[in-house]
Parts: C-alpha cells; structure tokens; sequence
C-alpha cells in the first residue's frame, strides 16, 4: 500500500497540534565516556580513563523526550525520587516542550538509573562495555498514586492520547491500569509494556519487539507470517485495535482487527549502530500520528521510518519532523 509524501508531511506537520499523556517508567540513563589505556594490576579487566558522562532521559523518559522532539505537546505522569538522578532528570525535561505538574519528586526515594560505561579509542564511536541498572521495585506509596490518579482524572479530557510506558517498575497499580482501561474505551491509549503484555486487554494497540510477543505467546517467530499468525491472535485475545511488532532488522508487522496485516521492511541500511530506546521511538511516533489524524498504516510507516533514523545514532536518541521526512523522501527518491 502506497503512501504518498504530501500525506506523510500532512500527519507530521500536525503533531504541533497533538497533546500526548505519558505515564509510566522514568529511568536516568547515564553514560559514562572514557578510553581504554592498560590492563589493571588488580584485575584482568581493561581500565578506561574517564573523558565525561552525561544523563539523559530513559524509558518513560525517552519517549517523553522523542514526542517533545516531534513538536507534540506532552504530559508526563512519572515518578523519580527527590535525589541527584532525579535531579538531572527534572532539568532536563524542563527544556521540553511538557508540563511539569504531572513529575512527582518523592522524599526517600530513589530514581532508577542505568549507567552504561562507553569505552573507545579517540576519533572512534564508543562501544558498551557494561551496564550498571540500580532498580526501584517499591511499591508506589497510596499518597503518590492517589496524586496520580488525580492528576489523570484531570487532563485526560484534554489530551488526544495516551501512552502508556510500562518498564516493570511499578507505576502502573492495578487501580491505575483499570482507569487507563476506561479511558481507552473512548480514546487511543497505546501501550508499550516490557513484561505485562497481557494485562493490557481493552486498549487500543500494543507496539511489542518481537522477543516480547515470543514471551506473551510462548512460540518463535521465525517470519513475517509467523508475526502475523501471532499478532492476529493478539488483537483477539487482548481485544485490540492493532498490534504493531517491531522485528528489529527484519521491520515491522502491523495487525489490524479489521484483518488487515502488513509486513513493513527496514527502512534504509541495516547496518545498525545502536537500538537502545528505538522502542520508544517507535511509540512515540506511532501516537503521535494516530492523533495526528493517521490511519494504523500510516501511523506504523511513519514510526518505521523513525526507527531508522534512532538506529544510527549513539544511546538513546530521537527523530525530529525534519529528519522523518529527510529519510521518507530518500526512500521515495531511491524507488522512483
């Protein structure tokens, strides 16, 4: 199926018009930049000499990030503790195109942070070395969800979607999850969940990789067809609207429960640098376009042709309107 460019550059010039919820997991990614110079004494590990570090926001906080990037005017509904990643954090979405009410600072809590330690030559890309993840799995305090919740109650009228960004940290209560249930019976609510996919039945759609509809459906994916058989299932058992499979080199699959399946592939070179926060992206981009007045198509080429944009830069990054219809017009251009 054909999408023209006028239309692709229509739906992205709308997303200054969108209002977006988030609500979800909030992570500090940290990454911490150095070259490796001598085998320590200590141990036979490498020593890396620190050249900077910086922090960014992850999960939750990507995708929040990626829809600001977009133009879309964004509501956050996130959780980070009253301490230094916490910190950083709310510096960094202040400059972001949100509002801020909705950013919970608690007393005594700390903000989960993934630190990955970035090691190469100079004039050379960084490679990953390691990943150090300080987790938060407490429960959420009745106080702060009652806050949520009230906050929810209050915006969800005014927002033309939601996203839900479930990492597994628990944010999303089982009171929460019921009202975002109810509220997705009248608007699109798009879940991106890590573990819990089949607690999100009634919502719109679910944009999963591949590895975590394997998990859901406890079956390998070995093509396109087999995505397809497994998204089909998906959409009836979760009672979906759609279901958008990232297969990473391999593209997409989009399932519909019209019946209409779509087998998308990889935009541009699958020469990849790095996928991490690519998911996010892909929802973010995804909502956006369903706002924005797209059809579930349209919407999963446009969060395809993000995707290969996040790809080919280092950590965890975005695609700016300018870049998605730099890279749809290439495309166009190669198969014209």
């Amino acid at each position: 199926m054909e999408v023209s460019i006028r239309r692709f550059k229509e739906i992205i010039g709308r997303y200054k018009e969108v209002k977006i919820a988030v609500i979800g997991d909030i992570v500090a990614d940290i990454y911490i930049y150095g070259k490796p110079f001598k085998l320590s004494r200590e141990a036979p590990v490498l020593v890396v000499r620190h050249d900077g570090e910086k922090v960014l926001p992850g999960s939750a906080g990507n995708t929040i990030h990626n829809l600001s990037r977009l133009g879309v005017r964004v509501f956050p509904l996130v959780v980070i503790g009253n301490d230094e990643a916490g910190r950083f954090l709310l510096s960094r979405l202040s400059v972001m195109n949100i509002e801020r009410e909705g950013i919970i600072a608690v007393d005594g809590r700390s903000t989960t942070t993934k630190t990955r330690i970035m090691a190469g030559d100079d004039h050379t890309s960084k490679q990953q070395v390691i990943r150090i993840d300080r987790e938060v799995r407490d429960s959420l305090p009745e106080k702060v969800e009652n806050r949520i919740m009230a906050y929810l109650d209050r915006i969800a009228n005014q927002v033309d979607a939601l996203i839900v960004s479930d990492y597994g940290y628990n944010l999303i209560t089982p009171t929460l999850l019921e009202r975002l249930k109810a509220i997705a019976a009248n608007k699109d609510v798009v879940v991106d969940s890590r573990y819990r996919l089949h607690l999100f039945s009634g919502f719109t759609a679910i944009t999963p990789n591949e590895s975590e509809v394997e998990a859901i459906s406890q079956s390998n994916i070995t093509n396109g067809q087999d995505a397809v058989s497994v998204g089909k299932n998906l959409v009836e058992k979760l009672d979906l609207k759609a279901v958008l499979i990232t297969r990473g080199n391999s593209g997409m699959v989009l399932v519909e429960r019209s019946g209409d399946a779509s087998e998308i592939p990889i935009c541009g070179s699958d020469d990849i640098t790095d996928v991490t926060g690519a998911g996010d992206t892909v929802t973010a981009v995804f909502t956006s376009s369903l706002a924005a007045g797209a059809s579930f198509y349209e919407a999963a080429r446009l969060s395809n042709y993000a995707g290969a944009v996040v790809v080919m830069k280092s950590g965890t990054a975005t695609a700016s309107p300018e870049e998605l219809i730099h890279v749809i017009e290439q495309e166009h251009k190669m198969k014209s």
